[in-house]
């Protein structure tokens, strides 16, 4: 394999990997613990996703989607909670990853520092494979065809009543900037969180959210009540779907769910895949495409009724905001990387929200506020 090893940096550029690569050595004795899978014959592709170490391989019985997380990250028992979730889309039709289960019945195992998980292969064309978050789709069809597959998966996951994860570092959840006080429900997250408590030390952080994000809670928190909890993807972009036909043939990487709400996940969707936001680091002003935007909201509509769209409007500018604290404690707390903590909370956070602000957020904003009058 001459597969060049690197990872997606914060601003799309390519890094030395955070997390070392899977080796042979490593892999041989992992799958041993999986009698199905078979005997590793070659390490087919490592992914350059800079969260965990993952790669494609083949054995005798086919090719296998292996995934390690430090533990502090992903244990055992909070990966397992995402293949619960997994299982019951698998089995109200949706096509997302068939998690393979080790010799003692387990998904996810533990060893030393790490915990693993191993998928068959899923089927389709990874078209999207070397693709960063925020960047776009090839076509509006596209598009449209993600919006659809986001909707049936909603439709897949009524009836999944699962408690929120226990897992708080990288996680994507309706949490601090859902309350009622949010400013109060995120101290009680910093005094919980010694990295969070040690990076925001200095910092009047107060006074940060309540320039960039409070105006946007004080719109949102009206319609929070109406909006029913349902398990969700919450990180729903092109590089994480397989095609085949311009459709969506398998959905992948869950390793963000949780229990928020339909309308939660799609202005994630809308977020991640709409506005261009690695422009941003390059001085470029990240003119939303407000082509996709219409064309996930009505590939959305052709399986599932949209949400109302002035609620879809209030959450857009709040969306990543919970994440981003999540992401700033991961750099700070895991990593001990205080620059990536810094483009987290400073660039990912803040400037995020303060473009929501700005003539190209608004310009997006009052497109969606045309749509709900039409």
């Amino acid at each position: 394999m001459s597969q060049a090893l690197h990872s997606h940096g914060l601003a799309g550029e390519a890094v030395a990997p955070v997390w070392a690569p899977l080796t042979a050595a490593e892999l041989q004795p992992l799958l041993a613990r999986y009698p199905q899978v078979g005997t590793l014959q070659r390490i087919d592709w490592h992914s350059p996703r800079p969260f965990s170490a993952a790669a494609l391989v083949s054995t005798a019985r086919g090719e296998w989607f292996i995934k390690r997380h430090a533990q502090q990250v992903r244990s055992a028992a909070w990966l397992e909670e995402e293949h619960r979730f997994i299982a019951h889309l698998r089995a109200h039709g949706l096509p997302a990853p068939d998690v393979q289960i080790s010799e003692t019945g387990a998904t996810a195992i533990a060893s030393g520092q790490w915990t693993y998980e191993v998928h068959a292969r899923s089927p389709g064309d990874d078209l999207y494979r070397d693709a960063q978050s925020w960047s776009p789709f090839h076509s509006t069809a596209h598009a449209q065809a993600a919006g659809a597959a986001l909707a049936r998966l909603h439709n897949a996951a009524e009836g999944f009543d699962a408690a929120p994860r226990q897992a708080d570092v990288l996680s994507s959840r309706c949490h601090a900037f859902t309350q009622a006080d949010p400013l109060a429900a995120l101290a009680v997250q910093i005094d919980n969180s010694p990295a969070l408590s040690r990076y925001l030390a200095n910092r009047d952080w107060r006074a940060e959210l309540s320039r960039a994000l409070l105006p946007a809670h004080a719109n949102l928190l009206p319609h929070l009540a109406a909006q029913p909890p349902l398990w969700t993807h919450n990180d729903w972009h092109a590089s994480n779907l397989l095609w085949a036909g311009g459709h969506v043939s398998s959905v992948l990487d869950f390793g963000l769910c949780d229990r928020t709400c339909a309308l939660y996940d799609l202005a994630t969707a809308l977020e991640r895949n709409a506005i261009p936001w690695l422009d941003l680091d390059v001085g470029g002003v990240a003119r939303a495409d407000l082509a996709t935007v219409d064309a996930l909201l009505s590939g959305y509509a052709s399986e599932r009724a949209l949400p109302a769209l002035d609620a879809l409007i209030a959450w857009l500018p709040l969306v990543h905001a919970d994440f981003a604290v999540s992401e700033t404690e991961y750099f700070e707390g895991i990593l001990n990387d205080r620059a990536s903590a810094d483009i987290a909370w400073d660039d990912y956070l803040l400037r995020h929200a303060d473009w929501f602000n700005g003539p190209e957020g608004q310009r997006l904003l009052d497109h969606l506020r045309q749509g709900n009058r039409s």
